[in-house]
């Protein structure tokens, strides 16, 4: 059994079968991570690697900003959802209470509509683009001038029905 737990080969070691894992290729202790990250680009600069690019080179455009916005509404919306939703269970009083508040600030009426436009416009937007990935998903519009037209009437229509919400709230 002894001999069995002293066994090694090139890259492999068996010795310690306490922690029950194989030590592959294991950066040697005693180096820290600056020298790692000094190696790992000494070597690419060795081998004549690129370097990722940054998003400073990319040109913008509106498929690109309408990816970021999506992915942006998605988080707003369940950070705010998720925040209402731990508000009302830990304020006290119930919602009545808390819409007298509101109108008791005396908000005047530009305000309230641009805090209306403010929930209503990123759901609005999160939806319609999310149809336009299931339109996507089906393999539809994938051609570059069908993004680019899809992607507009997705803003116009949010833009649209968010004045509409506005309108009927």
């Amino acid at each position: 059994m002894a001999q069995l737990l002293n066994i090694t080969r090139q890259g492999t070691c068996l010795s310690r079968p306490q922690f029950g894992v194989f030590y592959r290729h294991a950066v040697p202790m005693g180096t820290t991570a600056k020298e790692e990250m000094n190696k790992f680009w000494a070597k690419n600069n060795k081998l004549n690697r690129p370097m990722s690019p940054h998003i400073t080179i990319y040109q913008w455009s509106v498929p690109m900003i309408m990816s970021i916005t999506h992915r942006g509404t998605g988080v707003g919306l369940s950070g705010g959802i998720s925040a209402f939703a731990l508000l009302a269970l830990v304020l006290p009083g119930s919602y009545p209470y808390y819409l007298d508040l509101i109108h008791s600030l005396s908000i005047g009426p530009a305000l309230l509509g641009l805090a209306k436009f403010g929930i209503a416009f990123p759901l609005s937007y999160h939806t319609l683009n999310g149809i336009r990935h299931l339109f996507w998903d089906s393999g539809k519009g994938f051609t570059l001038p069908e993004v680019y037209r899809s992607g507009y009437v997705v803003i116009a229509l949010s833009i649209l029905t968010s004045i509409a919400a506005i309108a009927y709230m």
